[in-house]
C-alpha cells in the first residue's frame, strides 16, 4: 500500500476552531446557569427560614405592656465612641413595650450605627383590641399608623402610647438579640438616648418626649441590655 494511503487512512480533519469556541460558550452558559439556580435555591431557603425565625408572636388580648417608659436626665455629659460615631448621652431610658413593627436597614446613612428601627406600642398600644383597628408599617426611617375605620383611641393617646425607636446596639451580643426580636414580642429595653455625630459632619437627634410626632420625634437609643418577656 502507497504511504499516501496510509497516512490518510489514519489522519482525522481537525475541528474548526468556530466547533470549540461554541461548545466552549455552550458549557460556560451551563455553568452559570446552574450557579444562577444554586444562588437562587439558596437564598430562597434562607428567605424562609428568615421570615420563619421573625414570625409574628401572637398575643392575648389586653395591655401586655401596661407601664410607661422611664427616662431619667444625666447631669454629667460624657461621650462614648462608636466606630465613625460620637455619642452624647441625654437621658438614661428604661422601656418595657409591645414590638407592633421591626424594620431593617442596610444600606442608608444610619446604618452603620443604627441596624433595625422598632416600632414600640404600650398601654393601650399593646393591647389586640385595640391594635386590630390600625394598619401599621415602618420605611425610610418613620413609623406610622392609619386606622382602618374610626380612630378607637383618641390621636394624642396613639401618639403618647407609641414610637419609633432607632436602636444602637451597644455591642455584638445585643445586636444578636436585637435581630431576633419578633412583632408581637414584648420586650425590655435599657440604655440611653444619645445624639449621635459622624465624622464627616452626618448627624441624629434623639428625641426626648414621648408626645412629639412626625420628623425629629424617634427615640434614639444605645441598647445596653435586651429581655424578652
Amino acid at each position: 500500500m502507497p504511504v499516501t494511503s496510509v497516512t490518510k487512512l489514519f489522519s482525522k480533519k481537525p475541528a474548526s476552531s468556530t466547533s470549540a469556541r461554541r461548545i466552549c460558550t455552550e458549557d460556560e452558559l451551563m455553568d452559570t446557569r446552574t450557579g444562577l439556580l444554586i444562588v437562587l435555591i439558596v437564598g430562597g431557603l434562607w428567605s424562609g427560614w428568615h421570615r420563619w425565625t421573625l414570625r409574628a408572636v401572637h398575643q392575648p388580648d389586653g395591655e401586655i405592656a401596661p407601664h410607661e417608659p422611664v427616662q431619667t436626665d444625666i447631669d454629667t455629659i460624657a461621650k462614648a465612641r462608636l466606630g465613625r460615631w460620637t455619642l452624647t448621652p441625654r437621658a438614661t431610658y428604661d422601656i418595657e413595650a409591645r414590638i407592633l413593627s421591626r424594620e431593617d436597614y442596610r444600606f442608608d446613612a444610619l446604618a452603620s450605627l443604627v441596624p433595625e428601627d422598632l416600632a414600640l406600642g404600650w398601654g393601650p398600644m399593646s393591647d389586640n383590641r385595640i391594635l386590630v383597628d390600625f394598619d401599621i408599617s415602618q420605611s425610610v426611617r418613620f413609623y406610622t399608623w392609619h386606622p382602618r375605620t374610626a380612630l378607637p383611641i383618641p390621636r394624642e393617646v396613639v401618639i403618647s402610647h407609641s414610637a419609633n425607636t432607632h436602636v444602637i446596639p451597644a455591642d455584638s451580643h445585643i445586636r444578636e438579640q436585637l435581630s431576633r426580636l419578633r412583632v408581637g414580642e414584648v420586650v425590655r429595653l435599657t440604655g440611653l438616648l444619645v445624639d449621635a455625630v459622624r465624622d464627616d459632619g452626618a448627624r441624629v437627634h434623639t428625641s426626648l418626649t414621648r408626645t412629639d410626632s412626625g420628623a425629629g420625634a424617634c427615640e434614639v437609643m444605645l441598647v445596653e441590655q435586651v429581655d424578652v418577656r
